[in-house]
């Protein structure tokens, strides 16, 4: 059981709760985390990036002079990479790098994610998150009294617009409702702030809450 403290905005503790590690897998399955990263990086490339090759180039095909007996260098035709205004050697053509994995597989990274996170206590647990309207200064203050000075995802139980345009001018605060989560957020950011309602319907209730 890994056992986590609750805060308010204010930084102080005013709840614990006991997480079972059995619910997100029990142990951190790297190689699977090092897969979901890899695609989830893979998977944000554009691929656009192309050059003019030879067969686009404008101008005949035909060889420009005979290969012997002119006195000059011999050539081929006017598209040669060796030419102004021929195509590029080994011309670099539209590619797609996206990757795919299977939903459970996805998932168990998720939970290895959040599961290495609580292990190197980069989780931080408060009670709750409730803007009556948008306001960038008050979501700071309550990153400096959690001691959140580092990247981080802030993770709730559904979508908040009060909440969002409040962290979306913060830089290196990112805001995810729990149904997104995926291990590639997760370990781009160095902490995670979650709300207690948010972890409840993660974990499916398996956790326990004392006082």
């Amino acid at each position: 059981m890994i056992d986590l403290a609750v805060y308010n905005i204010d930084g102080q503790e005013v709840d614990s709760l006991k997480v079972d590690e059995s619910a997100l897998g029990g142990l951190v399955r790297y190689p699977l985390l090092k897969q979901a990263i890899v695609m989830y990086q893979a998977n944000k490339r554009v691929g656009t990036a192309a050059t003019k090759g030879r067969s686009m180039g404008v101008g005949s095909g035909k060889k420009l002079f005979r290969q012997k007996g002119t006195g000059f260098a011999r050539a081929g035709n006017r598209r040669t990479g060796k030419r102004v205004g021929g195509g590029v050697t080994f011309a670099k053509v539209a590619r797609n790098f996206r990757k795919r994995m299977p939903k459970k597989q996805r998932r168990l990274a998720r939970d290895s994610a959040i599961l290495a996170k609580l292990l190197n206590n980069n989780v931080v647990v408060v009670d709750a998150l409730n803007f009556e309207k948008p306001r960038t200064n008050d979501f700071v203050s309550i990153l400096s009294n959690l001691k959140i000075e580092r990247s981080c995802l802030v993770t709730v139980s559904s979508v908040d617009a009060n909440l969002y345009k409040s962290a979306k001018n913060i830089q290196r605060v990112s805001v995810m409702p729990v149904a997104q989560l995926n291990a590639g957020d997760i370990c781009n950011h160095s902490k995670m702030l979650i709300t207690v309602e948010g972890l409840l319907s993660l974990l499916g209730g398996d956790e326990t809450s004392q006082n």
